[in-house]
């Protein structure tokens, strides 16, 4: 058996509140309701990260990413706060990419400003869509002149690393639409474009009372192929299933995890990764989720939702329904010593997906076709 390697570390921050929820968000967010307690907030995580670090001794942290929620609802002397403390205790390598995601409802020139004071050099901007009719029905607090506004206020902070969600088969939504929306984002000039389809996901407002106008699977197909060749003509190379970037703009936070990488999680609800190298095991550790419970509890045992460590069994599966999102696919070599399985566990499911025209097998290096990107989840289940 190979030797489990321990891959790069990334570090996640999760801060939970929100303006207010979006009916179609099924992250762990909380819509603030009066002043929001930042640092208590701060300071529970860094109780969260201390408890964790015999996790990581010595490790270096190549990403750190702050999710949500809105992390743009803290004020950038927050942000500072928990960058300063948490390269404290960890080593961050010295071109580490540090991502905020932002709402555009929520941006101010002097925080953008301070949050690149902070250390923080991306953003990445919960947009959506620069149609106001459709931001309406999403429940979105910005219209897309706030959008444009806030892409610039982040540039002239000197930001030139952004990234811009959109969605698309937004309800009420047809070609012509999708097509502006991605006109309007190229305009900005953006680093990155995560473009996603609009899904309805249990445990959400949409998924209990679904929307009119929804693009049927037809219409989202032809928006979803139209959209990808106007992303390839304006530069944006297709790297995995809804991420585009130019040249040397990939986001290094979302590869390590896409390349079955570590990652610590801190804060409500955050989930980590980690592989233990003296143990030969892979941990999955989740927090748990409602905010107040899990700042009452954080820097103990109390604050830990769950951990799991992965059987050997499970490992093929969770490493292809990362890797195979990728479209440069991975080399058999790093299956090997970051699932601790030698390749031959997997040779039968790769050569069925091979005879199938979903993959194309090389010496050391498997990587999906076109039409095994189209059938994913096919692929994908022959490895449970």
């Amino acid at each position: 058996m190979p030797d489990l390697i321990p891959p790069p570390l990334s570090l996640y921050v999760h801060l939970p509140w929100c303006v207010r929820k979006c009916p179609y968000c099924d992250f762990n967010s909380h819509g603030a309701r009066g002043e929001l307690p930042f640092d208590d907030y701060v300071a529970a995580l860094v109780r969260d990260l201390e408890h964790d670090l015999p996790l990581v001794w010595g490790r270096t942290v190549h990403s750190v990413f702050f999710g949500g929620g809105t992390p743009s609802l803290f004020p950038a002397a927050a942000i500072e706060a928990i960058l300063s403390a948490a390269s404290a205790r960890l080593r961050f390598a010295p071109d580490a990419e540090i991502t905020l995601e932002a709402n555009p409802g929520t941006a101010e020139h002097d925080r953008f400003e301070g949050y690149r004071a902070a250390g923080v050099n991306r953003i990445s901007f919960g947009i959506q869509s620069f149609d106001d009719g459709c931001l309406q029905r999403l429940g979105r607090i910005h219209d897309s002149r706030e959008a444009e506004a806030a892409v610039k206020l982040a540039q002239d902070a000197g930001f030139d690393n952004l990234n811009l969600d959109l969605m698309y088969a937004l309800p009420g939504q047809d070609l012509a639409m999708a097509e502006r929306d991605l006109e309007r984002a190229f305009a900005l000039q953006p680093a990155h474009i995560s473009h996603y389809q609009l899904t309805l996901e249990p445990n959400t407002v949409f998924f209990a009372r679904p929307p009119q106008g929804i693009p049927d699977d037809d219409l989202a197909w032809d928006i979803q192929e139209r959209c990808q060749a106007l992303l390839a003509d304006a530069g944006y190379g297709h790297y995995e299933t809804s991420a585009y970037a130019r040249p040397g703009r990939q986001c290094a936070h979302n590869l390590n995890y896409w390349r079955y990488g570590d990652y610590l999680g801190i804060g409500a609800g955050a989930h980590g990764k980690i592989t233990l190298g003296a143990e030969q095991a892979i941990l999955r550790r989740w927090k748990h989720k409602h905010p107040a419970t899990w700042m009452a509890a954080a820097g103990t045992g109390q604050a830990i939702g769950g951990d799991d460590r992965i059987a050997p069994e499970q490992r093929p599966f969770e490493y292809m329904l990362n890797a195979l999102r990728l479209h440069e696919g991975f080399a058999l070599a790093d299956f090997e010593v970051r699932t601790g399985l030698p390749r031959g566990r997997i040779v039968p499911a790769l050569e069925q997906a091979r005879d199938q025209g979903w993959l194309q097998l090389d010496a050391d290096r498997v990587v999906p076709t076109a039409l095994g990107r189209r059938f994913a989840n096919d692929v994908i289940s022959l490895f449970l």
